[in-house]
């Protein structure tokens, strides 16, 4: 029968119905199960999106009210620069992090929301895991740059770049836009952390370009440069100022005046041996006093103690802003503001650091410890930290 309607004309199939039937089978033939799906492919009823398009109103709602809840959650934690994950987000940990902490408060205080969230979320939707919250991070980044952009309107700007390394000691370069918003405000907006190869000129002018490139912004528009004194920035030969100045003549270069005047405060002021030995001493009690954990809190409990009893004795009083505790940070060349503050810790808390040295210099843990507290308890060393 194959043979015979491939090869020749069927004709008189009214007078052959028998042969027809036989040709198209029982219930469950291959020409019934694909007369069957020709019927469901042509139903409309039937479609994907008529499916998708069941969903009720109400669905819809909840779902939006419940990704609303998350994105919400992490603009608060981006304006205020908090972190989002914890270091435990088991359900049995009691700090789970900031991201599920103030989500499940939010849940708690709108319950039209919180009957949606978490663990009441459908199946797996929870929309808290890592992968969610950097795509809500990263697209909370992408409007604001948005903004940023469309306040520059295409108009002239100057660069503001430096190398920055993470906790990994992963290179990096911070970029920065100046320019005149549209109420006639000078501004600068920070546009991006780039991680870069190596921080040679051409690699820092690549990334850079990419950058303005991947925002519309052309270089022509560059009116100013301004970094620091490294040689790979403002070199005259193959600095970075210098390949800039190659495709956009009007970008000058503007060595950072702050950082210069920082440096050259520190310079000048190191020129004195007096000074210099000085800075010093304090490195060394730096050094010895905050080394470890154990001996910042030991200075921090006795500051505790002697506040109390001055509390108690009426020689001091509570108040907002009053009575603040002082630590001992490290001061650097380029914040000449941090030098003034190590300074002004060492003036109020300089009893507590001669206490604490006296503890080390019997109680140290090793010999190095001890004997350089006993030499920073020495007279000639009282008196030069006792100038301050």
């Amino acid at each position: 029968m194959g043979d015979f309607y491939a090869s020749k004309d069927f004709r008189g199939w009214n007078k052959d119905l028998e042969r027809f039937c036989l040709h198209v089978g029982k219930v469950n033939s291959i020409h019934h199960k694909c007369y069957n799906k020709i019927l469901g492919l042509s139903n409309r009823r039937q479609s994907i999106q008529v499916v998708l398009d069941k969903h009720s109103e109400k669905s819809k709602n909840e779902y939006r009210m419940h990704s609303e809840a998350s994105i919400n959650v992490a603009r608060l934690l981006l304006y205020y620069e908090l972190p989002f994950r914890g270091h435990d987000e088991s359900e049995s940990s009691s700090n789970q992090g900031y991201f599920l902490g103030l989500l499940r408060w939010h849940g708690d205080n709108h319950p039209d929301v919180g009957k949606l969230i978490l663990e009441k979320a459908p199946q797996n939707d929870t929309l808290t895991c890592p992968m969610i919250q950097k795509d809500i991070f990263n697209a909370c980044a992408k409007q604001t740059l948005k903004v940023i952009i469309a306040d520059l309107n295409g108009d002239y700007f100057g660069l503001l770049v430096d190398e920055s390394k993470d906790i990994s000691h992963k290179e990096q370069m911070a970029l920065v836009l100046r320019y005149v918003d549209k109420k006639d405000e000078v501004v600068e907006r920070f546009i991006s952390l780039v991680h870069v190869s190596d921080t040679s000129a051409c690699s820092l002018k690549k990334e850079i370009y990419s950058l303005l490139f991947d925002h519309s912004l052309s270089p022509s528009k560059i009116r100013r440069q301004g970094y620091d004194g490294a040689s790979n920035m403002k070199g005259e030969i193959n600095g970075l100022k210098t390949l800039i100045m190659k495709d956009s003549p009007s970008a000058y270069y503007i060595h950072c005046f702050a950082n210069q005047l920082q440096l050259t405060l520190v310079a000048i002021a190191k020129k004195y041996v007096k000074v210099e030995d000085f800075f010093d001493h304090v490195t060394n009690v730096l050094n010895v006093v905050g080394g470890s954990f154990k001996r910042r809190d030991l200075l921090r409990h006795h500051q505790a103690k002697n506040l109390k009893q001055l509390l108690e004795s009426g020689e001091a009083h509570t108040g907002q802003g009053l009575n603040q505790e002082r630590g001992l940070q490290r001061s650097g060349d380029t914040r000449w503001g941090s030098h003034f503050k190590i300074l002004d810790n060492f003036l109020v808390i300089f009893s507590f650091i001669v206490h604490v040295l006296g503890v080390i210099e019997i109680e140290g843990s090793t010999s190095s410890d001890r004997n350089q507290a006993e030499y920073l308890l020495t007279k000639n060393m009282k008196t030069r930290l006792g100038q301050l």
